[in-house]
C-alpha cells in the first residue's frame, strides 16, 4: 500500500486505505457516493478480473478526468505503474485486462469552492461599486 502511494505522484501526506471494495455492481456504486467527496487520497485493492469494471465506476462516480494510479505487480519484475486520469484507465483496463496484483491510488476530491457570501452582503458590494462608479463618472 505505502510504495504505491509513493510511486502514485498524488498527494501522500493523508490519506485513506478502503482495502477491497464491494464486489457487486450496485454496493461498490454506493460506496463510491460515498467516497466521492473524500478529501484524502485513496487507496484501494482490486481482483484483476474486476478492475476495469471497478475503474468504470470510480470515473462516473468521482469524474472522469479524477487523476489516478494503477498499480501492479508492485516490487516484482513486471512492476507496472500508469499515472492517468481515471477514463483513461477505466479504458486502458477495459482494453486488456491486467493481471497480478493490483492496488489502485485515487485522488481525493478537491476542496470545495469558497461558499459564496450573503445576499445582504452582496447587495451591500454592488452599491459600494455603483457610488464608487458614479463619483468617477461626474465631472
Amino acid at each position: 500500500m505505502t510504495t504505491a502511494l509513493a510511486v502514485s505522484g498524488l498527494p501522500a501526506d493523508r490519506f485513506c486505505f478502503e482495502g477491497f471494495l464491494p464486489r457487486g455492481g450496485g454496493a461498490r456504486r454506493a460506496r463510491l457516493r460515498e467516497l466521492a467527496t473524500e478529501p484524502r487520497t485513496m487507496v484501494l485493492f482490486e481482483a484483476p478480473h474486476r478492475v476495469a469494471a471497478c475503474l468504470a465506476d470510480l470515473a462516473e462516480a468521482f469524474g472522469a478526468e479524477r487523476a489516478a494510479a494503477v498499480c501492479r505487480e508492485l516490487t516484482k519484475t513486471y512492476e507496472e505503474v500508469l499515472r492517468r486520469p481515471l477514463a483513461e484507465l477505466a479504458a486502458w483496463a477495459a482494453a486488456a485486462p491486467p493481471k497480478g496484483e493490483i492496488t489502485l491510488v485515487v485522488a481525493g476530491a478537491a476542496p470545495a469552492d469558497r461558499a459564496a457570501p450573503p445576499a445582504g452582503e452582496l447587495r451591500a458590494e454592488v452599491a459600494r461599486l455603483e457610488e464608487g462608479v458614479r463619483a468617477v463618472a461626474m465631472p
